[in-house]
């Protein structure tokens, strides 16, 4: 489906790649290198058969080859897509997890605390600092963060990204205010849905009798609450580290100069680099696919109902 919407639809992909000023007898060999001149059928087989062997561009006297799994040739710097992906990759693999970890933690301890406390001073607080998350943006929170940490109080460099293998500290300091923006975005999400999922289980009846049996109360939320409040958490979870892994941070990236595949999505759609914009939504379709065969396998390791089902 995103091959026949990239290159079944009316705009030319080769007069794309030609540029403002191509003649006839240009475009006619544009069309040719990139398999163009084809019908849409065999352009499919090609770039599907590519996947898994690799295939050419080009004709004989100037032959490219496509090495498996082949998502094309980029229009603008006639490199594999595959390679320009794999190169923005560490960003986006740095910037997902790192944050995940940050916002899954933070979130699932408020949430707990706010079921627990109901009604107290606590639950309120994490109810509110939860509203306030979901009603902020991230441009907005992320240039904030920019004014205040790095142009006015000088605490962190000018935020970028660093190869961890060439300087872990650089590496950990470019990445602080980035994570900070994604965790103020999705704690709020994930503090309202511990909450809520935690006051279900805390009414079940195998709660009440696990305190008539005299276990600790933290034992009590800890061990059999959270373990059977935290099912459709790793869901949602799974499908956000997907995505961000995936390049969805696209404002995040854009805001803090990180070159990941988010913002090389949005360079390609402005340069209409068609090869590109497949290749970053299939390589994000994958991802948030294994994230989903994942949290399946989680499932059965934190809810053993599941592996008897």
């Amino acid at each position: 489906i995103t091959f026949f919407i990239f290159f079944a639809l009316p705009s030319d992909p080769a007069l794309l790649a030609c540029g403002k000023t191509c003649s006839p007898s240009r475009l006619a060999e544009i069309k040719h290198s990139l398999g163009l001149d084809q019908t849409f059928l065999k352009q499919f087989w090609e770039f599907f058969k590519g996947l898994f062997i690799g295939r050419d561009f080009g004709d004989q006297s100037v032959r490219v080859h496509c090495d498996a799994p082949c998502l094309g040739i980029s229009f603008q710097t006639d490199t594999p897509v595959l390679t320009t992906l794999l190169d923005d990759f560490p960003a986006d693999l740095s910037l997902g997890l790192g944050a995940a970890v940050f916002f899954l933690i933070l979130g699932v301890g408020l949430g707990t605390v706010a079921a627990v406390r109901r009604g107290k001073a606590a639950d309120k607080a994490a109810v509110g600092l939860a509203l306030l998350g979901v009603s902020v943006q991230i441009y907005f929170v992320g240039l904030l963060l920019l004014y205040l940490f790095v142009d006015k109080w000088q605490i962190l460099p000018a935020s970028g990204y660093t190869p961890i293998t060439q300087d872990p500290g650089a590496w950990f300091q470019g990445l602080i205010l980035p994570w900070v923006t994604l965790v103020i975005v999705y704690l709020a999400l994930y503090t309202r849905l511990t909450r809520s999922s935690m006051l279900e289980v805390l009414a079940e009846d195998y709660m009440r009798t696990a305190r008539a049996k005299g276990l600790s109360s933290p034992r009590v939320v800890l061990k059999h609450g959270l373990r059977a409040a935290i099912t459709p958490i790793i869901t949602i979870f799974g499908m956000d580290v997907g995505s961000l892994i995936g390049g969805s941070a696209v404002i995040t990236e854009s805001v803090f100069g990180i070159n990941g595949i988010g913002k090389l999505a949005v360079d390609s759609v402005q340069n209409s680099d068609l090869p590109v914009i497949l290749g970053t939504t299939l390589f994000a379709a994958t991802f948030v696919v294994l994230a989903n065969v994942v949290v399946d396998v989680v499932y059965g390791l934190v809810d053993p109902r599941v592996r008897l089902a």
